[in-house]
C-alpha cells in the first residue's frame, strides 16, 4: 500500500511522520477499485506533498457495506454505551500523545500556523471525543401517560450508515466534531475528507483499530465532490449525512437526498457574519480591537464564523478604523511553521486566487481599499490582510462571504440602524457585539438573526454549547448535548396490557 513519509524539521516541530494515503475500510487500508490519484499541495511553497488514492462511487459503495454491516453486528445496538465510550476514550488518549505530529502533518497540508493546529485545534478535537464519550448512555426515552390498559414509552435508536462530508479549512475539528455524536448514539461512519487537506484525516484513521474499534464502523474515502460526495448523497444505504461547506454544495446535496432515499440532511453552511461595536467601549478598545482581529484574520479569514462586516458607531469609527489598519498590517504573514507567524496562506490556490478576484471586486465596486489587498510572496498562497471601508449594502463584499482575510468596516448611528444592516444578509451563523449595556446586549442578542451570538468576545467557542444556523446557514445543529438529538431517531412504542379490542 502507497505510504508518505515527512520529515519535519522546524524550529517548532521536528520527527518524521508516515501515513497510508489509500481508502481506509473495514479498519484496513485498500487501493481504490478504479486506481486513480491527486496530488496535495503545500500551500506555502505550491509544491506537492504527496499523491491520495481518489474513489469513486465504486468505492462508496464498499465503504458503505462495511459500515452496515458493521452497524447490524458489532456496533448500532449490539454493544453497551460503556463500551462505545470507552473506545472514544482509548481514541482520545492515543491522539493525545500524538498531537504534536498531528497539528504538524495538519499545518503542512492547509498552512494553519503550527502554534494554532498545536495549541488550539487538535488539542479540541481530543476534548470533543472526551465530552462525547461522557455523553454516552446518557440519551433516552420516556415513559408516557396514555390510559389504564395501555403501556406506552419511547425509545431513540441511531439511524444507521452517517455520511461526513467534511471542509478544507479546519479539516480534523470538524471530522471528529461529526463523528463523534454519530458515534456515541450508535451510528457508523463513512468520511469523505476535503480533497485538498486529506492528510490529517489518514493519520488520525491509523489510531482506529489501536483504540479497539471493531472493522467498519469509521470508513475513509477520499475523492472529489462530485463523485465521492454525490455518491454518499444518493446512496441508498446512507441514513444520514452532515455536510460542513458552502450553501451552493449544500443544495446540491439536499437534492441529491431528496432524489435518492430522503435520508436526514444536517448542514453547516456560510456565513456573512456581522460584529457590532458600541461607542461605550471605547475605554477597551484595545480588547475590542484584539477580539476583532481573532474574529475575521484567524486561519487566514478561512471561517464560516469570519466576522467579515464589522460595524462601529459613529463617535469612534475614525478611532477604530486607524487601530486596525495598524494591527493588520503588523500581522506577521508567512511560513507556518515560524513561531512569530499568526497567519498562513490561503489553503489551496484556487482559494487564494477566489480571494483575490473579491478585492479586485470591492475596488471596482467603489470601496475604499485602506491596508492590503496584494498576494504576497512568489511562492505559496499568501494573502495581505486586507480592509475595505465605504462597503455599501448592495456591495458583493457586503453579500458574499470571500473565506478570506478581507474585513469591510461601516460607519453606523443607532441601535435600530445596525440591527437591520447586521442582519440585512442571506445567512445567519454568528454575529457579535460589544457593549458595556447590559440591556443593550439582551436586545442586541435577541435581534440578532444568529445562531450563535458572541458579547464581548468573538470566535470564542466552546464543546458544551450548540453550533447552529440561521437562514441559509444551515440545518441542525453541531457541539453541545442538543446534537445528539440529531443522530437518533424516536421510536414510539405501545403496549396493551390486556389484549382486548379497544
Amino acid at each position: 500500500m502507497p505510504k508518505f513519509t515527512h520529515q519535519f524539521d522546524t524550529n517548532l516541530y521536528k520527527g518524521s511522520i508516515t501515513l497510508n494515503t489509500d481508502r481506509f475500510i473495514n479498519n484496513d487500508w485498500v487501493s481504490p477499485i478504479d486506481g486513480q490519484r491527486f496530488e496535495v499541495i503545500n500551500p506555502s511553497t505550491g509544491k506537492g506533498i504527496t499523491e491520495i488514492s481518489v474513489g469513486t462511487s465504486k468505492d462508496v459503495n464498499v465503504a458503505v457495506s462495511a459500515a452496515r454491516k458493521a452497524f447490524k453486528t458489532s456496533w448500532g445496538l449490539n454493544v453497551t454505551s460503556s463500551f462505545r465510550a470507552n473506545c472514544l476514550l482509548k481514541l482520545a488518549d492515543i491522539m493525545s500523545q500524538n498531537v504534536d505530529a498531528i497539528a504538524a502533518i495538519e499545518t503542512l497540508d492547509v498552512g494553519t500556523p503550527f502554534t494554532m493546529t498545536r495549541g488550539y485545534l487538535i488539542p479540541e478535537a481530543v476534548e470533543t471525543l472526551k465530552y462525547y464519550a461522557g455523553l454516552s448512555g446518557k440519551t433516552h426515552g420516556h415513559t408516557k401517560e396514555t390510559n389504564p390498559l395501555k403501556f406506552g414509552y419511547t425509545r431513540r435508536e441511531p439511524y444507521g450508515v452517517v455520511a461526513a462530508i467534511t471542509p478544507w479549512n479546519t479539516p480534523l475539528r470538524i471530522t471528529i466534531s461529526k463523528i463523534t455524536p454519530a458515534l456515541i448514539t450508535g451510528n457508523t461512519v463513512v468520511i469523505k475528507p476535503s480533497e485538498f487537506t486529506p492528510l490529517s484525516a489518514l493519520l488520525f484513521a491509523s489510531f482506529i483499530e489501536e483504540a479497539g474499534i471493531p472493522p467498519g464502523v469509521i470508513n475513509i474515502v477520499n475523492g472529489l465532490g462530485e463523485t465521492v460526495g454525490n455518491a454518499l448523497s444518493r446512496h441508498p444505504d446512507v441514513n444520514l449525512i452532515s455536510f460542513t461547506g458552502s450553501t451552493r454544495v449544500g443544495r446540491l446535496i439536499i437534492q441529491a437526498s431528496a432524489e435518492s432515499n430522503m435520508k436526514k440532511v444536517f448542514l453547516e453552511l456560510g456565513g456573512k457574519n456581522p460584529s457590532v461595536i458600541f461607542a461605550d467601549v471605547e475605554d477597551d478598545l484595545e480588547e475590542v480591537l484584539a477580539w476583532s482581529e481573532r474574529g475575521i484574520f484567524t486561519l487566514s479569514g478561512q471561517m464560516c464564523s469570519a466576522g467579515s462586516r464589522i460595524f462601529v458607531q459613529e463617535q469612534i469609527y475614525n478611532k477604530f478604523v486607524q487601530r486596525f489598519t495598524e494591527i493588520a498590517e503588523k500581522r506577521v504573514v508567512g511560513d507556518p511553521f515560524n513561531a512569530a507567524t499568526v497567519q498562513g496562506p490561503a489553503a489551496y490556490k484556487a482559494q487564494r486566487d477566489r480571494v483575490m478576484r473579491y478585492i479586485d471586486t470591492g475596488i471596482q465596486e467603489g470601496a475604499k481599499l485602506v491596508t492590503g489587498g496584494k498576494a504576497l510572496g512568489k511562492d505559496g498562497y499568501f494573502i495581505q490582510p486586507t480592509i475595505f471601508t465605504e462597503v455599501a449594502p448592495e456591495m458583493t463584499l457586503f453579500r458574499d462571504e470571500s473565506f478570506g482575510p478581507i474585513a469591510s468596516i461601516m460607519k453606523f448611528k443607532t441601535e435600530e440602524e445596525v440591527i437591520q444592516l447586521a442582519n440585512d444578509t442571506s445567512y445567519g451563523l454568528v454575529g457579535a457585539l460589544f457593549t458595556k449595556d447590559l440591556n443593550r446586549a439582551i436586545r442586541m442578542s435577541n435581534a440578532i438573526e444568529a445562531g450563535t451570538v458572541f458579547v464581548n468576545c468573538f470566535n470564542w467557542m466552546e464543546i458544551s454549547l450548540p453550533w447552529t444556523g440561521y437562514k441559509q446557514s444551515g440545518w441542525g445543529s453541531e457541539k453541545g448535548e442538543e446534537v445528539l438529538e440529531y443522530y437518533m431517531q424516536v421510536k414510539a412504542v405501545h403496549i396493551n396490557l390486556g389484549l382486548k379490542v379497544a
